[in-house]
């Protein structure tokens, strides 16, 4: 039987009746272990030269890619990063553009 709850057994070979349930929640924090951004073909870019730090991009991300350390921006978290958009759609100095992953 596989385990539900290990989310690092994903992709095994099993059958439809070893699979959670839907509407149930197993585990917690299980989405930091799926690097979602894997699949997004553009990503935010920030010019830092036009960057006010005003923090805007912050709250807006739905997947919490951009964080504050110190009172200031950090780097976006690529990883998770879908590429949505709504960064730029929020900056009001316009320093966050989005650029085609290689």
């Amino acid at each position: 039987m596989v385990d539900k709850t290990n989310i690092n057994k994903v992709g095994l070979k099993c059958s439809y009746k070893d699979l959670t349930l839907g509407m149930m929640v197993y585990g917690e924090k299980t989405s930091e272990a799926f690097k979602t951004g894997e699949w997004t073909s553009v990503q935010p870019v920030v010019d830092e030269e036009k960057c006010i730090n005003c923090l805007m991009c912050v709250p807006v991300c739905p997947d919490s890619c951009i964080t504050v350390v110190d009172g200031k921006r950090s780097p976006f978290d690529y990883d998770h990063c879908k590429g949505c958009g709504i960064c730029v759609k929020n900056c009001p100095p316009k320093a966050i553009s989005m650029k085609g992953v290689k």
